[in-house]
């Protein structure tokens, strides 16, 4: 008897009813551990013979970088590096930062680029911490590497170092004794047909990134390759990059690895514009020479270009992501002005990028410019491929009230939040907690619409007679100042309120000695509760900052601190 074809599934479901989808699991070939590396080799082919790294008058392809990243990762094994084992960088944005950001972990190591800007002291405990095999050194870092070395304590072996230099350089006879090599040699005595060690896992380590100094402990904070491969990916959706767009690198690359990007512009093909410093006339030359398309930085890039002296409109629009800080409204309104296409995003290096974006609506571009800006200085919500962040009471771990007043702790989950802090699970269990989230330690306020909105680090909330008051809040209304160009606030101590606000300010050069204190109080008096208006006013001629822009809070509390007391306040 013949079956019919209904007859013969009814057949089979007969034979395996039993089997469920449970019996489904990973498998060989749908299981390759996820790693932004294989970006590279895959951009080799598609996109070889354009430009990959632009610096000065040298220009790469990308067939050439791939190249010189899979030399450099031989070389690196030939010094015995082992799996696993930290590498260290410290230099600015130039082609061979860029480079090691693959041939590091080409070589089975763990990258760790360490901020420039660092005092040797700092930079010692990093690698003493770290454990450092192999430290890379822009020529410029020499000395404060070498002094660093001089204080290891008299156990801790010292890694060996490789001197990395521009074309140019001359490097002295002397100079080069206390290094293992130069950067230049080991390309040049590399495999060029070295096979590359993939992660055995994609929940292995590929970075060791140590926070960025707005508090005085930073932590080394470990990601692993899946995390990298999804916020890379992700940025790249987000921000709406198209293939082959040109780079400028304004943003340092060891600022958590520059947001994800330095793996990320490999996947899109991408010109790197690679800058040793700029300032703003540096970034609009840029601009124009090579036409840029696509920029990062804090905001204090955004108030630096936008307070260059002549400055004109850009023939055309540069899109900038800006995070690091909340930026104020008055600042994006300025940089729009000029050209520039601002998005705004919120990311920690514990989540190794950016999380968090002021996703736009179409229908906000008709609303005036002011109200644009106020929108767009909002954090917004979770990106595409992160899971989910929320604000809640920090004690009970409730949302807080969705009416964008109601203070609260950012929390967030998903799969680039890092690995944990090394050798320091206490800081660890700390922040990652069993239900489920990781604790940022950011005060925020969820709007009604589900926006969330910065207001402050849980350390620079200032309570004052029993009012939370947020530092952000009054720094943007000292922004709007016409005189000012830069702002902070902190608590300082008083009798009577136990804190109050203290304001640190630097005036736009055009207006320096030309205001006072009183005119700066006066003017936020007129636009802020009694409560919220600084006490206190310091002019600067600069604040101080990290090398990413971010204004070193714990250093003005200190002077705060050392100011003493504020004594007959009464608002």
């Amino acid at each position: 008897m013949r079956l019919n074809s209904s007859s013969k599934l009814a057949s089979v479901y007969e034979n395996h009813h039993h089997v469920t989808m449970d019996q489904f699991r990973p498998t060989p070939p749908n299981s390759t551990p996820l790693t932004p590396l294989t970006f590279l080799d895959r951009c080799a082919t598609v996109y070889g013979d354009s430009p990959s790294v632009v610096y000065g008058g040298t220009t790469y392809t990308w067939q050439q970088t791939r190249q010189r990243c899979l030399r450099v990762a031989s070389s690196i094994n030939n010094l015995g590096i082992k799996r696993q084992q930290v590498v260290s960088v410290i230099a600015p944005n130039i082609p061979a930062m860029y480079e090691l950001y693959f041939a590091i972990p080409f070589a089975g190591a763990v990258i760790n680029s360490i901020n420039t800007r660092l005092d040797a002291r700092t930079v010692s405990v990093i690698l003493t911490h770290s454990e450092s095999k192999l430290v890379f050194v822009d020529y410029q870092s020499a000395s404060l590497v070498l002094d660093a070395l001089s204080m290891f304590p008299s156990t801790a072996p010292k890694p060996k170092l490789v001197l990395v230099t521009d074309e140019d350089e001359l490097v002295s006879t002397k100079s080069m004794l206390r290094f293992q090599c130069t950067y230049e040699s080991m390309v040049e005595n590399g495999d060029p047909g070295f096979n590359w060690i993939r992660p055995g896992s994609e929940w292995d380590p590929i970075t060791l990134n140590y926070t960025s100094g707005t508090t005085s402990s930073p932590k080394g904070v470990v990601h692993c390759h899946r995390g990298m491969f999804l916020v890379a990916v992700d940025s790249l959706i987000e921000w709406s990059v198209p293939k082959q767009p040109v780079y400028l690198w304004t943003l340092p690359m060891f600022h958590a690895n520059g947001w994800g990007y330095t793996w990320g512009m490999a996947a899109v093909g991408a010109t790197n514009i690679c800058l040793r410093k700029f300032d703003a006339g540096v970034i609009y030359d840029s601009i124009d020479k090579h036409g840029v398309t696509h920029m990062c930085g804090a905001p204090v890039v955004l108030n630096m270009l936008s307070n260059a002296p002549a400055v004109k409109m850009l023939k055309s629009p540069v899109n900038i992501m800006t995070a690091g800080a909340p930026p104020p409204a008055t600042v994006l309104a300025r940089a729009e002005s000029i050209g520039f296409v601002i998005s705004h995003g919120y990311g920690l290096t514990e989540t190794g990028g950016l999380v968090v974006t002021c996703a736009w609506k179409r229908k906000w571009n008709r609303l005036p410019g002011t109200e644009r800006a106020r929108l767009k200085s909002r954090q917004g919500v979770r990106t595409v491929g992160f899971t989910n962040m929320d604000v809640v009471d920090p004690e009970s771990g409730v949302s807080v009230t969705r009416d964008g007043l109601t203070l609260g702790e950012v929390v967030l989950r998903g799969g680039c939040v890092m690995l944990g802090y090394f050798k320091d699970p206490e800081e660890t269990k700390k922040s990652m907690r069993e239900n489920g989230w990781f604790y940022t330690g950011d005060v925020a306020v969820m709007h009604p619409d589900e926006y969330l909105e910065i207001k402050d680090r849980s350390k620079d909330v200032i309570i004052s007679g029993g009012e939370n008051l947020s530092s952000v809040e009054v720094e943007s209304v000292l922004y709007t100042h016409p005189a000012v160009g830069e702002a902070a606030v902190v608590a300082r101590a008083d009798e009577f309120w136990g804190e109050t606000p203290c304001a640190f300010v630097s005036l736009k050069a055009e207006m320096a000695g030309k205001v006072r204190d009183k005119e700066v109080v006066e003017y936020c008096r007129g636009k802020l509760p009694g409560y919220m208006v600084p006490k206190t006013v310091v002019f600067m001629e600069e604040l101080p900052k990290t090398s990413t822009g971010k204004i070193q809070k714990f250093v003005l509390r200190e002077m705060a601190k050392a100011m003493g007391q504020t004594r007959k306040s009464r608002m």
